[in-house]
């Protein structure tokens, strides 16, 4: 029988509220404080509570505070991140991010998704599913990214766009829902 924490992490409906996952978020919410936090003028003790939180990150990972994740583990970055301000992963599932990923302010990355039906949202069931950013990615400024998106390798996608749907490489897509406007050169 699989723990919730399987169930969570393969995308199986599972219980929010359950214990280890609870006690995981604390943990998570205890480090982004110390981090949110921080002083600017303290890059190697914020890099540090960074390292201990993001599940992998590559060379030149940066995050402007504040900053807020449900674990934390399920972020994989490559080299060259950087996240604006204010922004928030929830990262029940996996979330990957590609390398030279510019993320303006206030981006929200989800991947947890709830039951349509009220009935069994109440019962603190849940999913997730991942989402993938390619490489050289810029998304502008309170862009929302839902649950099983992927954004493809040197797109843009434009501030305040909800996407909703998966993004293919080289374009510029904006709106809600957010729609592919042009393709780059």
């Amino acid at each position: 029988m699989k723990t919730e924490k399987e169930k969570m992490l393969a995308g199986e409906p599972y219980m929010a509220n359950d214990e280890v996952l609870s006690n995981e978020r604390l943990m998570a919410r205890i480090l982004l404080k110390s981090f949110n936090d921080s002083a600017p003028d303290e890059p190697e003790h914020r890099a540090d509570l960074l390292q201990e939180l993001i599940g992998k990150s590559g060379k030149n990972f940066h995050i402007e505070p504040p900053f807020y994740c449900d674990y934390g583990y399920n972020i994989e970055a490559g080299d060259d991140v950087f996240f604006n301000f204010n922004c928030v992963v929830l990262d029940v599932t996996s979330v990957k991010i590609g390398s030279r990923v510019l993320c303006g302010p206030n981006v929200q990355i989800y991947t947890a998704t709830h039951p349509m039906d009220a009935q069994t949202r109440g019962t603190m069931i849940e999913s997730a599913k991942p989402i993938t950013i390619g490489d050289d990615v810029w998304i502008g400024g309170s862009a929302v990214i839902c649950p099983g998106v992927t954004i493809g390798s040197r797109s843009v996608i434009g501030a305040g766009a909800v996407v909703t749907k998966d993004i293919p490489d080289d374009v510029f897509a904006a709106g809600n829902p957010c729609k592919v406007i042009k393709k780059l050169k």
